[in-house]
Protein backbone atom coordinates (compact mmCIF):
# COMPACT_ATOMS: atom_id res chain seq x y z
CA UNK A 1 0.00 0.00 0.00
CA UNK A 2 1.13 3.49 -0.74
CA UNK A 3 1.05 5.77 1.87
CA UNK A 4 1.03 10.03 1.60
CA UNK A 5 1.56 11.72 4.32
CA UNK A 6 1.58 15.48 4.93
CA UNK A 7 3.87 16.85 7.77
CA UNK A 8 7.14 15.59 9.30
CA UNK A 9 6.53 16.21 12.86
CA UNK A 10 6.47 14.09 15.55
CA UNK A 11 2.85 12.61 14.59
CA UNK A 12 3.83 12.28 10.97
CA UNK A 13 6.81 10.89 11.32
CA UNK A 14 5.83 8.67 14.29
CA UNK A 15 2.82 7.51 11.28
CA UNK A 16 5.17 6.73 8.50
CA UNK A 17 7.47 4.84 11.16
CA UNK A 18 5.14 2.28 12.00
CA UNK A 19 3.70 2.05 8.35
CA UNK A 20 7.14 1.49 6.31
CA UNK A 21 8.01 -1.23 9.65
CA UNK A 22 4.91 -2.98 8.15
CA UNK A 23 5.95 -2.84 4.67
CA UNK A 24 4.13 0.05 3.17
CA UNK A 25 5.48 2.43 0.42
CA UNK A 26 5.72 5.13 2.81
CA UNK A 27 6.41 9.23 0.87
CA UNK A 28 6.55 12.20 3.36
CA UNK A 29 5.90 15.88 1.99
CA UNK A 30 7.55 18.59 4.21
CA UNK A 31 8.01 22.24 3.21
CA UNK A 32 10.68 22.72 5.66
CA UNK A 33 13.83 22.01 4.30
CA UNK A 34 16.03 21.94 6.85
CA UNK A 35 13.28 19.66 9.07
CA UNK A 36 13.90 17.44 5.52
CA UNK A 37 17.62 17.44 5.48
CA UNK A 38 17.90 16.31 9.82
CA UNK A 39 15.05 13.60 9.18
CA UNK A 40 16.00 12.40 6.16
CA UNK A 41 18.96 9.65 7.43
CA UNK A 42 17.11 8.58 10.24
CA UNK A 43 13.82 7.09 8.31
CA UNK A 44 14.40 5.50 4.96
CA UNK A 45 11.11 6.35 3.11
CA UNK A 46 10.50 8.79 0.21
CA UNK A 47 10.94 11.95 1.06
CA UNK A 48 9.35 15.15 -0.47
CA UNK A 49 10.35 19.10 -0.04
CA UNK A 50 7.41 21.32 -0.99
CA UNK A 51 3.58 22.71 0.34
CA UNK A 52 1.39 20.31 0.74
CA UNK A 53 -1.42 22.61 0.21
CA UNK A 54 -0.40 23.31 -3.12
CA UNK A 55 -1.84 21.30 -6.04
CA UNK A 56 1.50 21.59 -8.16
CA UNK A 57 3.34 19.88 -4.66
CA UNK A 58 0.97 16.85 -4.82
CA UNK A 59 1.39 16.55 -8.91
CA UNK A 60 4.87 16.42 -8.13
CA UNK A 61 4.95 14.30 -5.53
CA UNK A 62 3.03 11.39 -7.49
CA UNK A 63 -0.46 11.91 -5.06
CA UNK A 64 -2.18 10.48 -7.98
CA UNK A 65 -0.44 7.08 -7.08
CA UNK A 66 -1.50 7.01 -3.32
CA UNK A 67 -4.00 4.24 -1.41
CA UNK A 68 -4.14 6.61 1.13
CA UNK A 69 -3.63 10.02 2.57
CA UNK A 70 -2.76 11.34 5.93
CA UNK A 71 -2.97 14.84 6.58
CA UNK A 72 -0.79 15.26 9.94
CA UNK A 73 0.43 18.58 10.65
CA UNK A 74 -0.09 20.87 13.37
CA UNK A 75 -2.47 23.30 11.51
CA UNK A 76 -6.00 22.27 10.68
CA UNK A 77 -6.54 25.10 7.85
CA UNK A 78 -3.53 22.87 6.20
CA UNK A 79 -5.14 19.69 6.88
CA UNK A 80 -8.46 20.30 5.67
CA UNK A 81 -6.90 22.08 2.23
CA UNK A 82 -4.44 18.61 2.21
CA UNK A 83 -7.44 16.35 2.55
CA UNK A 84 -9.93 18.19 0.24
CA UNK A 85 -7.31 18.19 -2.31
CA UNK A 86 -6.63 14.44 -2.22
CA UNK A 87 -10.27 13.72 -2.71
CA UNK A 88 -11.66 16.09 -5.29
CA UNK A 89 -8.15 16.69 -7.33
CA UNK A 90 -6.54 13.25 -6.98
CA UNK A 91 -9.56 11.11 -5.85
CA UNK A 92 -7.33 9.47 -3.38
CA UNK A 93 -9.42 6.44 -2.07
CA UNK A 94 -9.18 7.06 1.55
CA UNK A 95 -8.27 10.29 3.28
CA UNK A 96 -7.49 10.43 6.98
CA UNK A 97 -6.60 13.51 8.81
CA UNK A 98 -5.47 14.72 12.30
CA UNK A 99 -7.91 17.41 14.37
CA UNK A 100 -5.27 19.60 16.66
CA UNK A 101 -8.28 21.21 18.35
CA UNK A 102 -11.56 19.86 19.15
CA UNK A 103 -13.50 22.46 18.64
CA UNK A 104 -12.87 21.96 14.73
CA UNK A 105 -14.03 18.46 14.64
CA UNK A 106 -17.37 19.24 12.87
CA UNK A 107 -15.40 20.39 9.57
CA UNK A 108 -13.62 17.24 9.14
CA UNK A 109 -16.34 15.49 6.96
CA UNK A 110 -16.61 14.93 3.52
CA UNK A 111 -17.44 17.88 2.23
CA UNK A 112 -13.77 18.55 3.10
CA UNK A 113 -12.98 15.13 1.38
CA UNK A 114 -11.77 13.42 4.89
CA UNK A 115 -12.80 9.84 5.36
CA UNK A 116 -11.67 9.72 8.95
CA UNK A 117 -10.87 12.06 11.27
CA UNK A 118 -8.85 11.87 14.43
CA UNK A 119 -9.21 13.94 17.58
CA UNK A 120 -6.14 12.85 19.96
CA UNK A 121 -8.34 15.07 22.61
CA UNK A 122 -11.11 12.97 21.90
CA UNK A 123 -9.41 9.70 21.28
CA UNK A 124 -7.61 10.43 24.71
CA UNK A 125 -11.36 10.72 26.81
CA UNK A 126 -12.82 7.70 24.91
CA UNK A 127 -9.60 5.67 26.77
CA UNK A 128 -9.99 6.95 29.54
CA UNK A 129 -13.93 6.46 29.86
CA UNK A 130 -13.18 2.88 28.31
CA UNK A 131 -10.65 2.00 31.67
CA UNK A 132 -13.12 3.00 34.42
CA UNK A 133 -16.71 2.96 32.84
CA UNK A 134 -18.54 0.19 33.59
CA UNK A 135 -22.09 -0.26 32.75
CA UNK A 136 -22.16 2.79 30.22
CA UNK A 137 -21.80 2.96 26.49
CA UNK A 138 -18.12 4.61 25.14
CA UNK A 139 -17.31 5.78 21.85
CA UNK A 140 -14.20 4.42 20.77
CA UNK A 141 -14.08 5.86 16.63
CA UNK A 142 -16.53 7.29 14.31
CA UNK A 143 -16.34 6.33 10.72
CA UNK A 144 -18.09 7.03 7.50
CA UNK A 145 -17.83 10.51 8.34
CA UNK A 146 -19.73 9.89 11.37
CA UNK A 147 -22.44 7.96 10.05
CA UNK A 148 -21.09 4.68 11.42
CA UNK A 149 -19.12 4.20 15.10
CA UNK A 150 -17.53 1.85 17.07
CA UNK A 151 -18.58 1.82 20.51
CA UNK A 152 -17.61 0.00 23.62
CA UNK A 153 -19.95 -1.35 26.93
CA UNK A 154 -18.37 -3.22 29.60
CA UNK A 155 -21.18 -4.82 30.99
CA UNK A 156 -22.21 -4.46 34.25
CA UNK A 157 -23.94 -7.04 36.94
CA UNK A 158 -27.26 -5.45 35.68
CA UNK A 159 -26.87 -5.44 32.24
CA UNK A 160 -29.90 -6.96 30.54
CA UNK A 161 -27.70 -8.54 28.07
CA UNK A 162 -26.07 -10.69 30.90
CA UNK A 163 -26.10 -14.35 30.55
CA UNK A 164 -27.78 -13.50 27.37
CA UNK A 165 -26.66 -15.63 23.70
CA UNK A 166 -25.92 -13.09 20.86
CA UNK A 167 -28.78 -14.87 18.80
CA UNK A 168 -31.55 -13.40 21.58
CA UNK A 169 -30.03 -10.53 22.04
CA UNK A 170 -32.24 -8.91 18.66
CA UNK A 171 -29.30 -6.37 17.84
CA UNK A 172 -30.70 -3.69 15.21
CA UNK A 173 -30.08 -4.56 11.70
CA UNK A 174 -27.56 -1.62 11.19
CA UNK A 175 -25.56 -2.35 14.11
CA UNK A 176 -23.35 -5.68 15.29
CA UNK A 177 -21.11 -6.88 17.43
CA UNK A 178 -17.49 -7.15 16.26
CA UNK A 179 -15.81 -8.66 19.44
CA UNK A 180 -16.32 -9.79 23.09
CA UNK A 181 -12.76 -9.08 25.67
CA UNK A 182 -13.06 -11.78 28.06
CA UNK A 183 -10.30 -12.36 30.53
CA UNK A 184 -7.97 -9.92 28.32
CA UNK A 185 -8.69 -12.47 25.55
CA UNK A 186 -10.45 -11.75 22.49
CA UNK A 187 -13.99 -13.77 21.55
CA UNK A 188 -14.52 -13.54 18.21
CA UNK A 189 -18.46 -13.55 18.59
CA UNK A 190 -21.29 -15.98 17.30
CA UNK A 191 -25.04 -16.19 17.81
CA UNK A 192 -24.36 -18.88 20.03
CA UNK A 193 -21.75 -16.72 22.30
CA UNK A 194 -23.23 -15.93 25.63
CA UNK A 195 -22.69 -12.76 27.19
CA UNK A 196 -21.05 -12.26 31.09
CA UNK A 197 -20.60 -9.80 33.15
CA UNK A 198 -17.56 -7.81 33.18
CA UNK A 199 -17.46 -8.77 29.30
CA UNK A 200 -15.99 -5.66 27.02
CA UNK A 201 -18.60 -5.61 24.24
CA UNK A 202 -17.26 -3.74 21.25
CA UNK A 203 -19.80 -2.64 18.33
CA UNK A 204 -20.18 -1.04 15.45
CA UNK A 205 -23.38 1.10 15.21
CA UNK A 206 -25.03 3.76 13.21
CA UNK A 207 -25.88 7.05 14.67
CA UNK A 208 -29.65 5.47 14.13
CA UNK A 209 -29.06 2.28 16.05
CA UNK A 210 -26.94 3.29 19.01
CA UNK A 211 -29.56 4.09 21.09
CA UNK A 212 -31.29 0.60 21.07
CA UNK A 213 -27.67 -0.85 21.20
CA UNK A 214 -27.06 0.98 24.43
CA UNK A 215 -30.53 -0.13 25.68
CA UNK A 216 -29.70 -3.58 25.08
CA UNK A 217 -26.23 -3.81 26.46
CA UNK A 218 -26.65 -1.28 29.19
CA UNK A 219 -30.48 -0.60 29.89
CA UNK A 220 -30.83 2.50 31.22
Amino acid sequence: MKVAIAGAGNVGTAIASDLHDAGHDVLIIEQDAELVTRLRPTLEITWFEGDACEVSTLKRAGLAEADVVVAATGDDEDNLVVSLLAKMEFAVPRVVARVNHPKNQWLFNETWGVDVSVSTPHLLTALVEEAVSVGALVRILQLAHGEARLVEVTLADDSPAKGVSLSQLDMPRDATIVAVVRDNRVVVPHGDTILYASDEVIALVTEESEGTVKALLVGH
